[in-house]
């Protein structure tokens, strides 16, 4: 099993640009799993954003609803597999009314059992205001829960503020 690695932070902490650094340092096959879907212009921009951000040597599986499937794929053709971000996947998950705890499951065991590196990105979202509406509530527990079990899980455990990164596990 090779180490897996978790960072979590803000919105525009610096968290992917950590684990793009993170992912070139340890390996030279590098798979972006993007958990993002352009549904209007702004999120467009973000997401090709993103994609200069990673040069072209980066190959990108999309995967909005079905991570650990391709997690499979990505770690036969690579030597370190990025997820960005888990935070977007729960939205997505949550919007189709998946069973993310089954989900999540899936995706720590595959991350535990990984033969590669990965690297695992998410939000926190505890350290802000109470959601307002009872779905925001329903959300940021579910995304603390989901971050709790891949932190449990990963080797490493980041946090992102200002562009630095905090140790917090390994």
């Amino acid at each position: 099993m090779a180490e897996s690695y978790f960072i979590l932070g803000g919105a525009r902490s610096g968290k992917s640009r950590r684990g793009l650094e993170l992912a070139e340092q340890i390996g030279t096959q590098w798979a972006y799993i993007a958990t993002a879907q352009a549904l209007d212009a702004e999120m467009a921009d973000r997401i090709a954003h993103h994609k200069a951000e990673r040069g072209s040597g980066w190959q990108t599986i999309e995967a909005p609803l079905d991570l650990a499937p391709a997690l499979q794929r990505a770690t036969a053709d690579c030597d370190v597999c990025l997820i960005d971000c888990l935070t977007l996947w729960l939205s997505n998950l949550m919007h189709h009314q998946r069973d993310v705890e089954a989900e999540t499951t899936a995706l720590c065991d595959l991350i535990r059992l990984s033969e590669i590196p990965i690297i695992t990105i998410s939000n926190e979202v505890g350290l802000g205001l109470v959601p307002e509406t009872p779905l925001g509530r329903t959300f940021r527990d579910a995304q603390g829960r989901l971050n709790q079990a891949v932190a449990a899980i990963s080797d490493q455990v980041e946090f992102v503020a200002a562009g630095l990164p905090l140790n917090l596990k390994g």
